[in-house]
């Protein structure tokens, strides 16, 4: 029972795919209008010989409504059309293909036969011929339907071969028997066929299947390489390609949007206070209220670029931008709570127009970064939209990168020294060596001005190799246990020459290594790490020190005491300027604990006023620079200023001395 209910869902194309369904469909949408053609054709030329021989209901009467239906079955099947086409209408055409099949077959059969008991031997060998010819041709035109095509070889070759063995003929025997044996091999044939085409079609649909999980996986990589893991929020590499995308949009439609950068306030002292855990889940958090204050508004894109940076990308509210500015503000800045620790930062925003500010992607990007430069030096905590006066400044920057590359280093620029102040003996212990310019041109240009232009403009090293060079000549008017030091650039202490050069311009003007602190800064290693590190090594193990300058402002400061041979940390003056808060008191407290617990030596800079002096000293702190202690003065001036302030030292105690290049 089972076997037949198998062989009744064989011939019934019942459960078959419906991917192979179609396929067949297809297959047989081409062959099966040359199967009817054929048959007419091969039964027309039959009657045609037999037509003086046989009754005229045989040639002419039973032939014609055989012809009339393989006539409909040709133009419904050129009708058919695969588009649109689905399984379940496939399967039932291709069913009735099969019933149709199998009647037609029985039909010119059983005609065919009819018509062998007239005329004689070339006529009888006629209607052989046809019926042998006509039913290879049908098997092979339905080799995709394998039910149809041997539904056909049955219905005819059965009675064929028993009604040749019937005849008293051994001719006709014979051909019964090669007709039987051809049969066999017909069978083989198409089965192995058949076989053959379902292998194809269900290696395609592998094949398909494959392809659409590669697609698949394809769109999650693009989707997780433009997502940023942490908050949530589109990445910079997203920003960047929505930018080009909405500037290309922008120009075609003569529309203006704008792009800005957010970046946290006080976000590195948190970071730095609670470590980098808590720092990440501070910006997870900022993420989700950014991701979902964006979700709200239309035409507002916000992306994670990098750190604490974010980027937008406003399409709509040209009328009220710095109205969603400080909107983005007030809510960045509203309290955190996590894991039972209540914080609040803030943010400073740049903002840039197109057209008006820039009409590529480089120039849009650099001047909101310079906006927001300008609210973080200027209006920290607000959003400062690129204007015409960032313009002029812009043309300034390049005034005085332009005089930077026609300067004459060694008349042009100066070092400057400021001391250092010992709390514990109460006297000086170095000096922080502080480059100064005076253009012809322009005249006095802060260092940062010119210090960012010279690594832009590819002269750092020049300019190092010079002031370096002053620096070391200024030992000759300090006590000779002070030390002198120096600050690097990134350029600096990721490029070797300039390294070889600063260690043998000590050897050749005779200083002795211990005597110079050369102070790096995060950013200045955390871009090359691998290349500064070996630099660093290379300084320190030839007997120079090794300051880490603004700690604290960096994202991960605290990787670099144990990783890099420091010797002592600067803190940042800015956490002095606000030492007011109780995040920025934490700070202070906290690095200055650090340093005593490893050893390393600490100064703070930025030191105006006696109370800060006082706060510092009760806290342990032991070096201090700043305008408290001394403004920067020439080398020459040094000894004068030593006696008249009553710092010398009689005894002198340990150097310290930190050589910079900028401040």
């Amino acid at each position: 029972m089972t076997s037949m209910r198998r062989l009744w869902n064989w011939l019934t194309l019942t459960n078959q795919h419906p991917e192979l369904i179609l396929a067949q469909f297809k297959e047989l949408k081409r062959q099966v209008p040359l199967l009817y053609a054929l048959l007419m054709v091969n039964a027309i030329a039959v009657a045609y010989t037999h037509y003086n021989l046989a009754p005229d209901y045989l040639t002419i009467w039973l032939l014609w409504p055989l012809v009339t239906i393989c006539c409909i079955r040709i133009f419904t099947w050129l009708r058919l059309s695969m588009d649109g086409i689905t399984p379940t209408r496939a399967l039932a055409q291709l069913r009735h293909t099969v019933l149709l099949s199998g009647l037609l077959a029985g039909g010119f059969i059983a005609w065919s036969l009819a018509l062998d008991s007239y005329g004689g031997d070339m006529e009888r060998g006629h209607v052989a011929l046809f019926i042998a010819i006509t039913v290879i041709g049908c098997i092979f035109c339905l080799i995709n339907l394998p039910q149809a095509a041997l539904l056909v070889m049955s219905v005819v070759t059965v009675p064929y071969i028993v009604y040749y063995i019937s005849i008293d003929q051994n001719v006709f025997h014979a051909i019964a028997l090669n007709i039987f044996l051809v049969s066999l091999v017909l069978v083989q044939v198409l089965l192995n066929g058949y076989s053959a085409f379902r292998d194809v079609i269900f290696s395609r649909m592998a094949l398909t299947e494959k392809q659409k999980e590669t697609e698949r996986l394809s769109e999650e990589n693009a989707r997780l390489a433009h997502t940023d893991a942490l908050t949530g929020l589109p990445n910079r590499r997203h920003f960047f390609s929505r930018l080009e995308a909405t500037l290309e949009t922008a120009s075609a439609d003569k529309e203006a949007f704008t792009i800005g950068v957010i970046d946290l306030d006080r976000f590195k002292a948190v970071n730095d206070t609670y470590g980098h855990h808590y720092g990440d889940l501070l910006l997870h958090h900022v993420g989700t209220r950014l991701s979902e204050f964006a979700a709200k508004e239309t035409g507002l894109e916000i992306s994670r670029l990098g750190g604490d940076e974010f980027g937008l990308i406003v399409r709509d509210h040209q009328n009220r931008l710095l109205a969603l500015g400080n909107a983005i503000n007030d809510l960045v800045s509203a309290p955190y709570s996590i894991e039972g620790i209540q914080v609040a930062i803030g943010c400073s925003i740049g903002l840039a127009s197109f057209p008006d500010a820039g009409r590529t992607a480089h120039e849009l990007f650099d001047r909101s970064d310079y906006a927001l430069y300008n609210s973080k030096t200027e209006s920290r905590g607000q959003t400062t939209l690129y204007s015409s006066q960032h313009e002029q400044q812009i043309r300034s920057d390049r005034a005085i990168e332009s005089a930077l590359q026609a300067a004459d280093l060694d008349q042009e620029f100066e070092v400057f020294l400021q001391p250092i102040f010992d709390l514990q003996h109460g006297e000086i212990s170095g000096y922080e060596a502080l480059a100064r310019w005076t253009s012809p041109h322009l005249g006095v240009v802060p260092p940062d001005q010119f210090i960012p232009l010279a690594e832009r403009s590819g002269l750092m090293r020049q300019l190092t190799q010079s002031l370096f060079n002053k620096a070391l000549e200024s030992i000759t008017f300090l006590p000779p246990k002070h030390t002198l030091s120096f600050n690097l650039s990134a350029h600096d202490i990721t490029c070797s020459e300039t390294v070889m050069m600063l260690l043998g311009a000590i050897a050749r003007m005779k200083v002795a290594p211990s005597r110079i602190v050369f102070e790096i800064t995060e950013t200045s290693v955390m871009n090359s790490y691998e290349i500064a590190e070996q630099s660093i090594r290379l300084l320190r193990g030839a007997g120079t020190m090794i300051a880490l300058d603004d700690f604290g402002t960096g994202y991960s400061s605290l990787g670099y005491l144990h990783r890099l041979p420091i010797d002592r940390v600067k803190i940042d003056k800015s956490f002095i300027a606000e030492k007011g808060t109780k995040s920025s008191w934490k700070v202070i407290t906290s690095i200055i604990a650090l340093c005593r617990s490893m050893a390393i030596d600490c100064v703070v800079e930025g030191i105006e006023t006696e109370a800060q002096k006082q706060s510092l000293k009760n806290l342990g702190c032991r070096y201090l620079q700043g305008h408290l202690i001394a403004q920067p003065m020439r080398a020459a001036e040094i000894p004068d200023w030593l006696e008249r302030s009553g710092y010398l030292r009689k005894e002198e105690p340990k150097p310290l001395v930190i050589l910079g290049a900028n401040q």
